[in-house]
């Protein structure tokens, strides 16, 4: 490795820059756990030997306790992660709580008033429901998607001078929604080389890159805290979690094509996104962060893992041998673990109580999009079979990065000619355009005939998806563009239910 670094560094000007996490917020993040928990996670400078949170009905009087012995880290990480469980909770209550302690360096920690939450609702309740969906919003400013970019990065792609971005979005939105779901593609810290070919951040060494990495990610999830100190943050894996180097980089200036064998010890296999958070696999079946469900009011939601593990023979994109060049290894030794949890999951849906079924996967399974590997190909012989056997309402995507809303798709693309009015199919949308580094994606020319409505980078607009369950039987989707908060896409969805 110190030979390949320092050919690298022949070919490429050295300018060492200490990239430092130079902030005092914490990452403080929240994550359902069943209808009567919430997990609270935060990052510390140091081990943290028990972490703990102070939690209570009343800001003024955090009475309760919960603790763990979780503060865990992985090597080249700069912070530790810290999770908690506070179980016990009422459904559908607010509650106060602090997290302890916050951070070596937050010297005014103590004076720092408590964060609320809300936990999840009963199963059943049926009182309207909206939840916010981002999908490849990776890190804003000086390190990510800004008002510039380097070399090769469409103008349409930046953000003009003051422009609102999604994180900005969304966190003036949130009295809108109950919880960020965020299937996939986060920080893109794997794009710090990138990043450096093109000129946007001073270049580094090899061996000094994965400070960059740590840097891209620390400064993602303190934006990201203005949200998800409040509202749960429900996460999936994207191929941008996978590995440091997504996949491979070329400097063709020098004739140079990095490979994952770049990658520091922790900055594979999914490494950081399985630390860093603490989804309800555990109360669902699932496995780690990677599948798992869970109720909220009148929806069961399923979160799927379109990047490995898809069994029955076939090789997830981002494992070993899989088109996007990673080598991560599977995180289920079983055999096609993840369709026998999700044909178990499905079947045990109460109907009369959670009548909506929601599920998301990183990947597409239909979109107006020329490239082969923008698609989870083998997920319509793994997982569409099951979407029509147990009447999955609606499947959520990202990956590529565009906005399009299709029709209701029964198996092989084929269209409900009930379109929107009690559709026997899967309603398919996807929604990439959150915003990272180098922008939007283009949609084919023609689209395809499923496509109902579509927006990429020739509308230079980023945005999120914000779905309102009204109640049992009709459901809306809305585009909501973060420069504005205006809605540029809006449609109902009626399924009778019965």
């Amino acid at each position: 490795m110190k030979v390949f670094a320092t050919f690298i560094a022949a070919a490429l000007p050295v300018v060492v820059v200490a990239f430092e996490h130079s902030t005092t917020t914490a990452q403080i993040r929240l994550a359902y756990h069943g209808q009567h928990g919430m997990t609270v996670s935060w990052n510390t400078f140091q081990h943290i030997q028990h972490p703990k949170v102070r939690w209570g009905l009343s800001e003024d009087n955090l009475n309760n306790t919960a603790s763990s012995n979780l503060s865990i880290t992985y090597p080249t990480s700069t912070t530790y992660s810290n999770h908690v469980l506070i179980s016990g909770l009422a459904p559908d209550t607010t509650y106060y709580y602090m997290p302890s302690p916050l951070s070596i360096k937050c010297k005014d920690a103590k004076k720092q008033r408590p964060y609320s939450f809300r936990t999840s609702r009963r199963a059943g309740d049926k009182a309207p429901l909206s939840v916010a969906v981002a999908v490849d919003l990776g890190t804003m400013g000086s390190l990510g998607l800004g008002t510039t970019a380097g070399s090769g990065v469409s103008p349409n792609n930046v953000l003009k001078p003051g422009e609102k971005n999604t994180i900005d979005s969304l966190a003036s939105s949130l009295s809108k929604y109950e919880f960020l779901w965020h299937p996939g593609d986060m920080a893109y810290a794997d794009y710090w080389l990138k990043e450096e070919i093109q000129g946007y951040l001073p270049n580094t060494t090899i061996e000094e890159g994965y400070k960059v990495y740590e840097s891209i990610l620390n400064e993602f999830y303190d934006e990201m805290m203005a949200v998800t100190a409040t509202k749960p943050y429900m996460v999936g894996p994207g191929n941008h979690e996978a590995n440091c180097d997504n996949g491979g980089t070329a400097d063709k200036a020098h004739n140079i094509t990095y490979t994952s064998a770049i990658c520091s010890p922790g900055q594979t296999n999914f490494t950081g996104y399985k630390n860093h958070f603490a989804m309800p696999s555990d109360v669902s079946g699932g496995t780690g962060n990677f599948w798992y469900s869970f109720d909220n009011g009148l929806v069961h939601f399923i979160q799927l893992d379109t990047e490995t593990d898809l069994g029955h023979g076939f090789i997830g994109p981002d494992e070993a041998g899989g088109s996007g060049g990673i080598g991560a290894d599977p995180v289920n030794a079983t055999m096609d673990a993840q369709t026998t949890w999700l044909q178990a999951d499905l079947a045990a849906v109460d109907r009369s109580k959670t009548p909506w079924i929601v599920v998301a996967g990183h990947r597409p399974l239909y979109l107006s999009h020329a490239n082969d590997s923008t698609f989870c190909s083998p997920c319509h012989e793994i997982f569409e079979p099951l979407f029509a056997q147990y009447d999955v309402d609606l499947y959520l995507s990202g990956h590529a990065h565009v906005y399009e809303r299709l029709a209701p798709l029964g198996q092989h693309g084929v269209v409900d000619p009930a379109e929107l009015n009690n559709p026997r199919s899967t309603w398919y949308i996807t929604n990439g355009a959150a915003g990272h580094y180098d922008g939007l994606d283009a949609l084919q020319s023609p689209r395809q005939p499923y496509s109902r409505f579509g927006l990429d980078t020739n509308d230079a607009v980023y945005g999120w998806s914000l779905l309102t369950f009204h109640n049992s039987t009709h459901l809306t989707h809305e585009f909501i563009a973060s420069n504005n908060n205006t809605v540029l896409d809006s449609a109902t969805l009626y399924k009778a239910h019965k």
